[in-house]
């Protein structure tokens, strides 16, 4: 059954990726062929692929998304919500310099419902600190001694081997007696039904080493993660679905909100150095290949409701953790040829790579693009425009229209009309923010050839403004190539300039646009008017009255 579907996904992603190559070679054959235009086409090689993925993942998502129950239809496991919990299973939240005030209340939420359900002795949650620091690790204890479920602790004072690390040292040394283990970041949110689903799954799969839940942003007040989550949602949701359909029992682990089968992760995903002697940054891809490769099934409920995690605070948190994910995807490049893995873990390991691999052909087509302008020639029509617009977008844009289609599903985003605003906003916002995001994993990577070290620091989680000055230390390299670019484009002609805008205007305001997306102001404007709003905000979490208690500060140690 997966060999038709397959086939469907590789042939809808060939055939965009053809059809945006030949407008762009339409477009650029006029006036015959100069080594600029031919590294513009060339460049644009690994970029159409991408596009097509986009799409090849989005329609099929999208179709599967009007049916009844789509995460049942897509996953391969057939199994009972009601079947009777018998498997002894840890939850596993890891730490590294959090704050335990902000950690402990969703564990807290999650362990009221799991004892509300009849299912708390099956359940022992665990805090795995990797805190180097003695002072916040005496806080770190001095919260848990403060809650109101007993917790069991342990802490290394290495961060050997990051996070995976840390959890393969439990799985050797403290799961004895335990089957399954839920993983939880420290930003993670789950309900007791979310997980009660997944071991419910595990339960009826034997064979089935990792269940991965579709995660999605918590409700927040702060202006940046409130508009890039909203959109992210959508997106997730519709490319999530489609890509289960069609990988089946291998598809993606992408490190928390998920349980996975301790036994096998334990033997078949012990995590080696590099040939280098580094450290497998990104393990989570790499596990799903390693599991799949022994012939345990990993799979993905594509599901939105009862997994949460907290997203970037504001700009420059989110182009720090994406450079780490850069720099962690990247490393598959070693990995890829491992000897063993099945033909589905080197395509997840190649797919990973190539959402970063994209950024600095996309920045080199801008500046291609600008030089052709220079000199009076043309790079591109509306059509090419439009085309690879829609395909980028298309998993986003089709989750917008999933939910314009429903007015039930509308109603939980305050009714369509405001969801309307709330897309449109959104649509305003990644515009400024897509050309930005490429140029700085661009800039990253340049940075990494020349010798700058990748590494995993803890990470500010909490909302805060941007100033003008970090915003113009920060962003300076990105204006000055915005301004290049256009500088280019205005000397071939203005009409270059408005077609570039819409691509390549947020280089040009990406200081702007950290200031004002960490501002107060804004956050006030989008709350006031309702903008952006997802359905978690107006139903309350269950167990909000454990979350106050979780949430008062823990006694001075």
């Amino acid at each position: 059954m997966m060999l038709p579907r397959r086939a469907g996904f590789f042939g809808l992603a060939l055939l965009t990726a053809v059809a945006l190559f030949w407008l762009l070679f339409d477009a650029l054959a006029p006036g015959g062929w100069g080594v600029v235009k031919l590294a513009l086409l060339l460049c644009f090689t690994p970029v159409a692929l991408w596009f097509g993925v986009c799409v090849g993942n989005a329609l099929p998502g999208f179709l599967l998304r009007l049916a009844p129950d789509p995460p049942r239809a897509v996953l391969p496991v057939t199994f009972d919500p009601d079947a009777a919990i018998h498997t002894r299973t840890a939850l596993l939240v890891t730490v590294r310099h959090e704050d335990m005030a902000a950690v402990l209340p969703p564990l807290g939420r999650l362990l009221a419902g799991l004892a509300q359900a009849g299912a708390g002795e099956w359940f022992t949650p665990w805090i795995l600190s990797d805190t180097a620091d003695p002072a916040l690790a005496e806080a770190e204890q001095a919260a848990i001694a403060a809650f109101p479920f007993p917790l069991r602790y342990r802490r290394r004072t290495e961060n050997t081997g990051f996070k995976a690390g840390n959890v393969m040292e439990f799985l050797d040394n403290h799961a004895e007696g335990l089957e399954l283990a839920v993983m939880l970041d420290a930003d993670s949110e789950m309900s007791a039904d979310a997980v009660l689903r997944l071991v419910r799954i595990m339960q009826a799969a034997p064979r089935m080493g990792i269940v991965q839940h579709l995660v999605v942003g918590r409700p927040t007040d702060a202006a940046f993660p409130r508009l890039f989550q909203f959109g992210m949602r959508a997106g997730m949701r519709v490319w999530a679905t489609g890509q289960a359909w069609w990988q089946g029992d291998e598809g993606p682990y992408w490190g928390h909100n998920a349980i996975l089968r301790i036994a096998p992760f334990r033997a078949h995903c012990r995590l080696a150095p590099l040939p280098d002697g580094s450290t497998i940054l990104s393990h989570d891809q790499l596990e799903a290949a390693l599991l799949r490769a022994a012939g345990w099934g990993v799979c993905v409920w594509p599901g939105e409701d009862g997994s949460q995690e907290s997203n970037p605070p504001a700009l420059p948190e989110f182009l720090h953790r994406d450079a780490r994910w850069l720099a962690g995807n990247l490393q598959y490049r070693h990995l890829i040829a491992r000897p063993g893995l099945r033909p589905m873990g080197r395509w997840q390991l190649a797919q990973a790579m190539l959402m970063f691999a994209v950024a600095p052909a996309l920045t080199a087509i801008l500046a291609l693009t600008a030089i052709l302008a220079a000199t009076g020639a043309h790079a591109a029509t509306a059509s090419l425009l439009l085309a690879a617009a829609l395909a980028v977008h298309s998993p986003k844009l089709l989750g917008y229209a999933e939910i314009l289609l429903s007015t039930r599903r509308a109603a939980g985003y305050g009714g369509r009309p405001r969801f309307a605003l709330g897309a449109a906003a959104e649509i305003l916002f990644t515009t400024l923010l897509d050309p930005i995001t490429a140029f700085h994993r661009s800039w990253t990577m340049a940075r990494h050839l020349l010798g700058a070290k990748p590494g995993w620091l803890p990470q500010n989680r909490g909302p805060r403004g941007v100033g003008w000055g970090e915003a113009l230390g920060l962003f300076w390299p990105h204006t000055l190539f915005g301004l290049a670019v256009f500088a280019l484009l205005a000397q071939g002609s203005w009409n270059a300039v408005l077609w570039a805008l819409p691509f390549a205007g947020g280089l040009l305001l990406a200081a702007p646009l950290a200031v004002a997306t960490s501002s107060q102001c804004l956050a006030t404007a989008l709350q006031s008017h309702h903008l952006t709003q997802i359905p978690e905000e107006t139903t309350p979490a269950p167990g909000a009255a454990m979350a106050q208690s979780c949430a008062r500060p823990p006694p001075t140690p």
